[in-house]
């Protein structure tokens, strides 16, 4: 069924967003049905974790930019307080704003469409220091974890993803899994991208704070569904695993995994009730993997020629700050203020700072799919030192090519869904991807993979935006509007994320939502 990539273009085609659709299907907001925004097992004990961690000493952009660390040593076992550091800061609560009717708004170190957090990290590791080897649930609300299963399950893991040696050699691997109805309620089908796009911004944070914790971190997106699927206990007419990050490094093989015994853990009810859409779960199938030899052979497709157009318009190079110029926060501080900016000044921003913003966003991701990246399509309205109009960027050259010249605002307000925020942004940066080739080598997997990959690196953009003291904030669009506006040279491509760079206007608050 992977291989049948017509359920890939039927899902991304059904869900884009156009003018006429949004005309045609006025969906509302039941707020009586708004799902609770954590996922809440009442008959597990919570096993708390340390809230007194240690800072991290590498700045933000350098983490941010690391593409893989390495073991340096033998093995590396991250201990109890490592890994709850990197829960906290891809997936904790860093604040919260108490409203006067007593209200709690949470506030995420990651961003999250509709800010409804429908991602959960599941932890599946060995032995560590300070934690005994189980399967547990990250439970932000409680700060803590949740034992689903006693010993050490790495081995199913193992076999799921055909052996990645990674997986393979790692003492702990997280899991990240939605909850659909958590963010359907919103985004209905189209939650199913949003599923990748959390999942990626969430993954940013984790990248970049292990790379600031030296502890080696690769993605898999390549495994059986169906085995994770049960060793989590998910229920897969409504959750779906999405992506597996192995962290640090021992030597030795993984122990057989003992048999998986079928889990149905109670967990609180998200709402009265809940709407199905089954455009979700049909996308989900369609690019599920079933054997092991089956993702051994998916892992292992050769990779596609890279083709690029010749340059037809002026070459950019880019202007990034030097060593001595680059802030020295780190990316514990940058992850505690980050925010979605709500509205854009119009002073611009430097072309030092969109360059350097750049270069950190786009160093790449360690995963098993290989070199993956989107290209990257802008829109610059107001940057000290560039000249407005639309560039594509040349990550072989770190350039930019000017398209056309122009004053485009009114065009980025269009494109993306006719809000202010693109307007006002003093830089658009759209990924677009050529998904043909994708499909052809990965199948529908391929799908997940585009909008995964691109994720990462919008999260990476806006984590750079937030280190330079910049806002940022991700919003959705008219696909094949954008498409059309950035072609000829976009033409055959599809929108997979776009984020939106600028300086917030002051006393303004942030969310930690995008759009």
């Amino acid at each position: 069924m992977n291989s049948d990539v017509s359920a890939a273009w039927r899902y991304h085609n059904g869900t884009k967003h156009s003018v006429a659709s949004l005309r045609a299907h006025r969906h509302y907001l039941d707020w009586e049905t708004k799902p609770r925004p954590f996922k809440v097992y009442p008959t597990l004990e919570p096993i708390p974790l340390p809230r007194d961690l240690p800072a991290s000493r590498m700045p933000a952009l350098a983490a941010i930019a690391t593409l893989e660390t390495s073991h340096s040593k033998d093995e590396y076992h991250p201990d109890l307080t490592t890994l709850t550091r990197l829960l906290h800061f891809s997936a904790g609560i860093t604040r919260k704003k108490v409203y006067p009717d007593g209200q709690e708004h949470h506030f995420r170190a990651a961003a999250c469409t509709g800010a409804l957090y429908h991602i959960d990290f599941y932890v599946i590791c060995g032995d560590l220091p300070g934690l005994a080897a189980g399967v547990y649930h990250f439970g932000p609300h409680n700060f803590s974890l949740h034992q689903l299963r006693a010993g050490d399950h790495r081995g199913v893991l193992v076999e799921a993803t055909g052996g990645e040696p990674s997986v393979a050699h790692a003492p702990v691997i997280l899991a990240c899994a939605s909850t659909y109805w958590r963010n359907a309620w919103k985004y209905q089908a189209r939650a199913y991208r949003h599923c990748f796009w959390d999942s990626g911004t969430l993954l940013a944070n984790l990248l970049a704070a292990a790379a600031a914790d030296e502890v080696p971190a690769r993605v898999i997106c390549g495994f059986v569904d169906d085995t994770v699927t049960a060793l989590l206990g998910l229920d897969p007419l409504r959750e779906a695993p999405l992506a597996l990050v192995a962290l640090g490094y021992e030597p030795g093989a993984t122990p057989r995994h003992p048999p998986v015994p079928a889990i149905a853990l109670e967990t609180l009810p998200l709402s009265s009730r809940e709407v199905d859409y089954p455009a979700i779960r049909e996308m989900q199938t369609a690019s599920s993997l079933q054997t092991s030899n089956e993702v051994h052979a998916w892992r292992d497709s050769p990779a596609l020629p890279v083709s690029r157009l010749p340059p037809s318009g002026e070459i950019i190079a880019l202007r990034r700050f030097g060593e001595a110029a680059l802030p020295t926060d780190t990316i514990d501080s940058v992850i505690t203020r980050r925010g979605s900016t709500r509205q854009f000044d119009h002073a611009p921003i430097t072309f030092e700072q969109l360059s350097t913003i750049l270069h950190s966003g786009t160093c790449g991701v360690a995963a098993d799919y290989g070199a993956s990246s989107s290209d990257l399509y802008l829109i610059v309205n107001a940057v000290e030192g560039l000249a407005p109009g639309t560039y594509v960027y040349r990550r072989d050259a770190q350039a930019l090519e000017r398209l056309r010249a122009g004053n485009f605002r009114r065009d980025a307000g269009s494109l993306g869904l006719g809000q202010e925020l693109p307007a006002d942004a003093s830089v658009n940066i759209y990924m677009l991807r050529n998904l043909e080739p994708l499909l052809a080598r990965f199948g529908n997997r391929g799908y997940r993979v585009a909008q995964l990959d691109a994720a990462i690196a919008g999260g990476k953009l806006y984590l750079a935006a937030y280190a330079l003291r910049l806002g940022a904030s991700g919003l959705t669009f008219f696909d094949d509007d954008v498409t059309e506006f950035f072609s000829p040279h976009a033409a055959g491509k599809s929108v997979m994320f776009l984020m939106a760079v600028g300086k917030g206007q002051k006393n303004t608050a942030t969310t930690d939502e995008h759009r």
